[in-house]
This record gives C-alpha cells, sequence and structure tokens, in this order.
C-alpha cells in the first residue's frame, strides 16, 4: 500500500440541519460546503427542471416525427457501462412508447475505435436505418455524423463529453457541456443525459395522444448504476438521480438482469449502495466491453426472461474473472516498465507513458487508474489495435485537466494525436505507429506545466478522528445512509492511531484485523483489501501500534451487522 499524507479537510460553517441528523454527519456535510437543508433532500422534486437542458424538446420532437413515420432507429452506444445504461434506457423507453423498428449498434473497440465512425456508419447503412441516436458520445464524431448524413441519415446526438473547437453536423445535440450551455448541471453522466431526453420525450408523447406515458422513473436503477460507475461528480442533481435509483433496487424494482448481476456479485439487492454499484457491479458491467462485447451487457439490462438474464449475468461475472488476471499480469508488466524509467532517469516523469506490445487495449484504462493511484501523477497507458494504431486511456490527478492536456499537446504538435477526447480526470486517445516517444515527451512536458513536485504525492483526506463513541455501529450505519456518496462528494473518511489485537492475511493479498483505539474502546474488526499485493508492504502483527486511514462501514459477513474499518492507508505512527 503506498504511502500518504494525512490531510484533514476543513470543517466550515455547519449548516442549520434538521436535529435528528447524527453530529458525525453534520461534521460531514459542513467539510463537504453543506449550507442548507434542500442540499441532502434527495427527492425528485428537486432535480433540474427537464427543459432547462438546451435543445431537449427539439430532440424530443425529431424523434416523435420518426415515430410517426414508422422510421427505423439505431441507438449507437459505447462500451462502458455508462454507455451500456444509456443504451438500454432509450431502447426500453422508445418501445414503451410504441417505437417498433429500434434497435442498438455498440462499436467494436479494436476495429471501430471509439463513438460513432465512419466505418461504423458504412456497416450501418445496408440497414437503411432513419434516424441514429448516439449515447454517451457523438460530439466529436465529426466523420462519422457527415458519413450519415449524407446517405440522408438523420443524427440525434446525446453526449455529456467536452466539445471540441469546432462541432459535427448533427440534427439535433443535448449535451450539458456544450459551448453556452446554461444548464445547472454540467456533471450529468451520459445516461443522466438519456434520461432527460427520454422524460421530455414521454411528456411530449402524452400531450400529443393524450395518452399517459410509461413514467421514464420507473429506469432510474439504471441511470444510478451508470452515473456512479462512470465516476461523474455527484453533485445535488446526480446524487437525486442515484438516491432514487438505489431506492428503486432496494425495493427490488428493478429488471431480471440488474436482479441476476447483484446475485453473481454475491450482494444483496434490499442493501445495495453506491460502493456495490462502483465497484461490483459496475465492474462486471464493464468487463463485457473491456475485453468481448458490450452487447452482452446491454442484452442483459434488456431482457425480462429471468433466465435469459442469470445466463447473461454469469457470463459478465465469467469476463470480470478473466478481466482481473489480464489486468494482473499487465500491471506486473507495467511496475516493471517504471522500476526500468527510475533506473535510466533518476525519477519518474510528471507525466508517464506506458506501452506494451501484449496489452489488451480494453484494460489500459484501468491500468493507468491503478498506476495513477500508486505513482500520484497522470498516467496514460497504450495497447496495440487492430487497424495498427495505438490506443490509449489516461487518467489523472486533482488539479491537472488531462483532455485540456491533450488539446494543448494537440495545439502544439499538430497531427501528433490523431483523435481524443473525455473529461478533466479520464481522456481516450488514439495515435499512429512510431509516434509514442515522441507522445511521451510531449505529455510529460505539458503534465510538468501543471504540477509542482510538492502535488506529486499521494494524499488521504480525512474528516478527521472518531471518538471510541463515534466508532461505533450505529454511526456506520448513519454513515452509509447519508449519501449517496461519490467523485465531487466524497465518501467520509477517518484517521487515528490503533493498537493492533489480530491480524491475518485472506485471500492471498488481504489484511483481516481486529483492531483498538490507542484511546481505548471496544475492539472493532477491518479489512485492507490488497495490502500485500505489494511485496514491499508494511508486515503488521499482533501489538503493533499503526496510524490508519479508513471508511466507516457495515459488515453483515456471518449474518451479523457490525462496524468494519475499510483501511486505504496503514503507516506507523510516526508518518501520520
Amino acid at each position: 500500500m503506498p504511502q500518504a499524507e494525512i490531510i484533514r479537510r476543513p470543517v466550515g460553517e455547519v449548516a442549520p440541519l434538521a436535529a435528528l441528523v447524527h453530529p458525525v454527519l453534520r461534521r460531514i456535510y459542513a467539510a463537504r460546503g453543506v449550507r442548507s437543508p434542500n442540499e441532502v433532500e434527495h427527492g425528485l422534486a428537486g432535480l433540474l427542471p427537464v427543459s432547462g437542458l438546451e435543445d431537449v424538446e427539439a430532440a424530443a420532437s425529431l424523434l416523435l416525427d420518426h415515430l410517426q413515420r414508422g422510421s427505423s432507429v439505431v441507438v449507437v452506444g459505447d462500451y462502458d457501462a455508462d454507455g451500456a445504461t444509456s443504451t438500454a434506457l432509450i431502447l426500453r423507453q422508445l418501445r414503451r412508447l410504441g417505437f417498433d423498428e429500434v434497435g442498438f449498434r455498440v462499436p467494436d473497440r479494436m476495429r471501430h475505435g471509439y463513438g460513432l465512425s465512419r466505418t461504423l456508419v458504412e456497416e450501418l447503412a445496408p440497414a437503411r436505418p432513419h434516424l441514429i441516436v448516439t449515447v454517451d458520445n457523438g460530439v466529436s464524431a465529426h466523420e462519422g455524423i457527415a458519413a450519415a448524413r449524407a446517405l440522408g441519415i438523420d443524427v440525434l446526438v446525446t453526449d455529456h463529453h467536452l466539445p471540441g473547437p469546432s462541432m459535427p453536423d448533427y440534427n439535433v445535440m443535448i449535451n450539458p457541456n456544450r459551448h453556452g450551455s446554461a444548464f445547472a448541471s454540467r456533471a450529468l453522466a451520459g445516461v443522466g443525459v438519456a434520461f432527460y431526453l427520454m422524460a421530455a420525450l414521454s411528456r411530449e408523447w402524452g400531450q400529443r395522444t393524450q395518452a399517459a406515458a410509461p413514467p421514464v422513473t420507473d429506469l432510474l436503477d439504471l441511470v444510478a448504476l451508470g452515473t456512479i460507475a462512470d465516476l461523474v461528480p455527484l453533485d445535488r442533481n446526480n446524487r437525486i438521480l442515484v438516491s432514487e435509483g438505489l431506492r428503486r433496487l432496494r425495493a427490488g424494482r428493478t429488471s431480471p438482469g440488474l436482479r441476476a448481476l447483484t446475485a453473481v456479485a454475491g450482494r444483496k439487492l434490499e442493501r445495495l449502495n453506491e460502493r456495490d454499484l462502483g465497484f461490483s457491479l459496475g465492474p462486471r458491467l464493464n468487463a463485457a466491453g473491456r475485453i468481448d462485447d458490450m452487447t452482452v451487457g446491454i442484452r442483459m439490462l434488456l431482457t425480462d426472461d429471468e433466465a435469459e438474464a442469470k445466463a447473461l449475468a454469469a457470463r459478465l461475472d465469467s469476463l470480470n474473472r478473466e478481466r482481473r488476471d489480464i489486468e494482473g499480469q499487465m500491471r506486473e508488466e507495467a511496475a516493471a516498465l517504471m522500476r526500468k524509467i527510475r533506473i535510466e532517469e533518476g525519477a519518474l516523469p510528471a507525466g508517464l507513458c506506458l506501452f506494451d506490445t501484449d496489452w489488451h487495449a480494453g484494460v489500459v484504462g484501468l491500468l493507468a487508474s491503478r498506476v495513477k493511484e500508486r505513482v500520484h501523477r497522470p498516467v496514460a497507458a497504450f495497447a496495440p489495435a487492430t487497424d495498427g494504431e495505438l490506443r490509449g486511456s489516461v487518467r489523472s490527478v486533482e488539479g491537472v485537466h488531462v483532455r485540456d492536456v491533450l488539446e494543448a499537446i494537440d495545439t502544439r504538435c499538430p497531427g501528433l494525436i490523431l483523435r481524443f477526447g473525455g473529461h478533466a480526470m479520464a481522456a481516450g486517445l488514439s495515435l499512429a505507429p512510431g509516434r509514442l516517444d515522441q507522445f511521451s515527451e510531449a505529455f510529460a512536458a505539458e503534465v510538468d506545466r501543471w504540477l509542482s513536485p510538492e502535488q506529486m504525492r499521494g494524499v488521504f483526506h480525512s474528516d478527521g478522528v472518531l471518538t471510541p463513541q463515534e466508532l461505533v455501529l450505529d454511526t456506520a450505519r448513519v454513515l452509509e445512509e447519508g449519501g449517496p456518496w461519490g467523485q465531487g462528494f466524497p465518501e467520509p473518511a477517518f484517521d487515528g492511531g490503533f493498537e493492533v489485537l489480530a491480524a491475518k492475511t485472506v485471500g492471498e493479498t488481504h489484511l483481516k484485523l481486529q483492531v483498538r483505539q490507542l484511546e481505548g474502546g471496544p475492539p472493532v474488526e477491518g479489512i485492507c483489501f490488497g495490502h500485500y499485493a505489494d511485496p514491499a508492504a508494511l508486515r503488521v502483527t499482533r501489538g503493533d501500534r499503526l496510524h490508519l486511514g479508513y471508511r466507516l462501514g457495515v459488515s453483515d459477513f456471518g449474518g451479523w451487522d457490525r462496524a468494519e474499518l475499510r483501511v486505504e492507508l496503514l503507516q506507523p505512527p510516526s508518518q501520520a
């Protein structure tokens, strides 16, 4: 486990919340800038108005015009969990509203690359679709959209990625991050944009038909999963969407596919939380797009047949195990590359590029994320694609807007990057063969303009110390219920000194603990996942005194609830 500096969040002004709000939760909310009670009220009435999303009504009208014509519609998705849930949400609602000829297509990561490409349009052309709806992509699909329009195919773009300096020739686009957008939440995931579109469509459909449209809120379970899996900031609007989706999931009001996926992940539907979506369900759904075909995942989200759902969920679980094996091997190879770089250069560059001819293009994003956590700087990982290009994924750290980094490189070195797109913290790109060394130098130099040496260190953000009276099951339950937590509204974390009462290795690399605070109090269990995956990890034995950085959760392993420390930082007291 890498060492890190512990920085405690300032609490600031405590909001005038209801008297029943737990004191620890009051402190947590204050540290996240909550200043009024409505900021932590998550009813649907608090959602930003659908009509506030620019051109959403024009998009709904375009869809209804095609419904009246009996048009053939193809939804072009993406090969991650956000794209899969977006695709499933739109297909489910379109079919419920009477769209008879509607299907979907997911680009092949290796053949087509990302989004609506010219090659993909050429493959769709023989089926003669009248309308293409992009989800979670399209804002940078200049060539693909031009090819579709040249064939007489209308294109409706729904996306949330940052646009480039010029826009494609679409019919209609809805995107909260479009130039000049006044929509109050730029943090919507692709599935959030899809939800807003289907809400506008359902309202317009009801007005035209004078009938009650099937409520799109039935599909908020998909919105919750896609939003959490895509790691978008959880502003208040997204917290409402996730909270309502989790409520539906816990009540069992979900599809056979999500019930089956929850079961194969070893989770209980009635106790699902955002961590389960992000660390159990999301990775299994993502596995299809990473190493196989996201069609498997979308079919699971679309089916209403229990047996088919169980079979498809089992397939996703198997793919996820395969993905973990591939990723583990790639991480070992990446560690060897980093050691080589340190030997040759004396230190890692500010922006690190990694490549191996045997790496899998579907897993390089995960690899970049894992390496970034250890080296505390932006990382780009590349793998070969079938068209001879290099496909890369970049993961960033706080203070470096990685899409802006790529745009700056593209400006300074025209033609070096073939294609790129993304967000502040994650981006993707393609390079021509033989250009990796040039890109590596440009990437390191550009990141160096953003980061100081002091920033390239690990930081554990803590909400302070819990007293022995607070480090109990009641507090753990309050914190779990106080979310949803995620990007931009971080899950509570704490630090403090503990004495080790018992320690053992479980599952080969995980460290299971029983500890007691140095100030006293009852023993409490702890788990440090993957601690011994690092051969240099601190060896822990009974009697040791440690400073832990942890999150407080509820464990029901063995059939009874108790508080558990999810340890993320473990170091001797002198390093705290």
